[in-house]
């Protein structure tokens, strides 16, 4: 795998001209807001402005420092998303309970971001037991195919970060009240199962052999781009079934998504094949888990409200399903 540094003789054409056309913007990856309040609960939002050398960002890695804990991060349409787990190095408390481990790097891959545009990743996460007047570096790996790009410098104490080719990403914590809300979802999904989120919500819906219910969505909480859907499908036939497709007239696109969590690393991927609902069998869409992706929402979902929805299956054909908008934790 072939690395490249972001300046210096290894700066192709392409790169050069990129550069050019962020003239009096950052060239660099940065955070849209580089200041934190001690003790509060953020949306850390990493700029990514331009490619690697011309080439299309393909992976964004970002490493989370101590200080900077139960992160949970946005996912994004067109990209998979992985969590990496590890312990801390202190404990913290998260509402009563002592957290010793948590999320210590955050992966979104397999996407396609054109050296001609601009994006950003977002991570919730609450900035804790930190002094003010401290700078939190976050380095972030910046993968273009083969082609890296390594944001990862960090200045000794009392250095200055400005000279250098590819500083990391820093967050300076500030004093002051705490402004942070804690909420118990990330400003996306919940990247975590929670028990009893999965409450009985919407109508029973019947199509052929297939029993549909328990249909809910969360609320979405202030500056969430995205949605989650689900519910339970139970085949009472002989023969094997499948879900293929979802659609709604309140998102743009509505994505089968699915969790899973190996050796501390949470990966989250759209199942374009869909779900096979076997002959017999429950199958459950819940936090956590198997669910529903709402893209591109237009209207806020508010608990108390409803998202019609229409499953599409192998055989059953198409059902139309009434989710019931329970709160942003799922109750």
């Amino acid at each position: 795998m072939k690395t490249i540094k972001t300046s210096g003789k290894t700066f192709g054409l392409a790169a050069v001209l990129s550069a050019a056309a962020f003239a009096g913007a950052e060239a660099h990856v940065t955070f849209l807001d580089r200041e934190a309040t001690q003790d509060s609960t953020i949306l850390a939002t990493l700029q990514v402005p331009h490619g690697c050398d011309g080439k299309a960002t393909t992976e964004v890695r970002v490493k989370l420092p101590e200080g900077f804990v139960f992160a949970k991060p946005q996912p994004k349409a067109g990209w998979e998303l992985e969590v990496i787990k590890g312990d801390y190095q202190k404990t913290y408390d998260n509402h009563g309970d002592k957290v010793k481990t948590g999320a210590i790097e955050v992966r979104w891959k397999n996407g396609n971001l054109s050296d001609d545009f601009y994006d950003t990743f977002v991570i919730q996460g609450k900035v804790s037991g930190v002094e003010a007047g401290t700078s939190l570096a976050f380095p972030v790996t910046q993968m273009c195919g083969a082609t890296v790009a390594a944001w990862d410098q960090v200045a000794k104490e009392g250095g200055d970060a400005h000279g250098m080719k590819s500083p990391a990403p820093l967050l300076k914590v500030v004093a002051g009240e705490d402004h942070g809300h804690d909420h118990d979802d990330m400003a996306g999904m919940d990247m975590t199962a929670m028990a009893g989120a999965a409450a009985p919500a919407g109508d029973t819906v019947k199509a052929g052999d297939l029993e549909i219910s328990g249909g809910f969505a969360k609320a979405m909480l202030p500056g969430q781009p995205v949605g989650g859907g689900f519910f339970t499908v139970k085949n009472n036939g002989q023969a094997d079934d499948r879900l293929v497709s979802v659609s709604s007239p309140a998102a743009g696109e509505v994505q089968i998504h699915e969790m899973v969590t190996k050796d501390n690393v949470m990966r989250m991927r759209q199942l374009n094949d869909g779900i096979a609902i076997a002959a017999g069998e429950t199958v459950k869409l819940e936090p956590g888990n198997l669910h529903l992706m709402f893209q591109k929402v237009k209207t806020p979902f508010k608990q108390g409200d409803t998202v019609p929805v229409t499953l599409t299956f192998e055989k059953a054909g198409k059902v139309d399903l009434v989710l019931q908008v329970l709160s942003a934790q799922g109750k």
